[in-house]
């Protein structure tokens, strides 16, 4: 059996690790596929290194929503043919979160938080990311932890820095994603209960579903299944790990992909 974490996330977009700490810890793991999934990126695939001992996939996770119902939806691209269709869909998004994140920024030092902008570390060198913000209050001592109370009363339910960009539609993400020559695989439908929009993404494209996610319960593992079986999907897998900049227990290598995900995709 093929043991392929297919979902992770590095410091291209809002992972903690780089690409190499990845492929280390993937080592140790015996892992023998990864998948690079940064978020609306794919620059990380002139930086994965050409002479690893595993298959390291380059591919990309599409910050979507559904516009009728305002319901995310997460679109993973893999086997990307021409990365160009794709960036050129992404890049006006990542340049909106990075807009945002430098309002939030300034929300925060009228707050009266001590926040050296220059210092903040950024996706890729260029784009800021609440996880980054946080991350420089956490280490300088000014809040507590990640993800705790500071974290929910502030970015979540009305805080100061509770604004948002507005994501790309989800059937022009799978649209771009089968133009690319690429495979679109809806993320973690388990987490964003979004199973009945898969009828309407099936017949926008989508090859596949992400079943094994830490997210997932019994029962959300069961409709995806239920899915695939109907709709003649296959199913995929993954850690989603971000490092440190997600409030997670679980590392790479710990969701791996269904062997239907691994064939089709690698």
């Amino acid at each position: 059996m093929i043991k392929a974490d297919l979902h992770i996330h590095s410091t291209v977009s809002d992972g903690s690790d780089t690409i190499e700490q990845i492929i280390d810890a993937a080592r140790k793991r015996r892992l023998d596929v990864i998948a690079i999934t940064d978020h609306d990126t794919l620059s990380h695939i002139a930086q994965i290194p050409p002479d690893t001992d595993m298959k390291v996939i380059g591919g990309v996770e599409i910050s979507a929503i559904h516009r009728k119902t305002n319901t995310r939806t997460h679109i993973l691209g893999y086997n990307i043919q021409k990365p160009m269709i794709v960036t050129s869909l992404t890049q006006p998004l990542l340049e909106a979160r990075n807009k945002n994140s430098e309002k939030q920024v300034e929300c925060l030092l009228k707050a009266g938080f001590r926040i050296e902008t220059e210092k903040l570390a950024r996706a890729d060198g260029k784009y800021l990311y609440k996880q980054h913000i946080m991350d420089w209050l956490v280490t300088s001592g000014q809040v507590p932890d990640m993800f705790g109370s500071f974290f929910q009363k502030t970015f979540k339910r009305g805080g100061i820095c509770d604004f948002d960009i507005e994501y790309i539609d989800v059937f022009e993400a799978i649209k771009t994603i089968k133009e690319a020559g690429g495979f679109a695989v809806l993320a973690h439908p388990g987490q964003q209960q979004n199973f009945w929009l898969i009828p309407e993404l099936v017949a926008a494209g989508l090859g596949g579903l992400e079943l094994n996610h830490h997210t997932h319960n019994n029962k959300d593992r069961e409709i995806i299944r239920d899915y695939a079986l109907k709709y003649g999907l296959f199913l995929t897998g993954g850690s989603d790990y971000h490092g440190k900049y997600e409030p997670q227990i679980f590392g790479i290598g710990d969701f791996l992909a269904e062997e239907s995900g691994v064939l089709a995709i690698c």
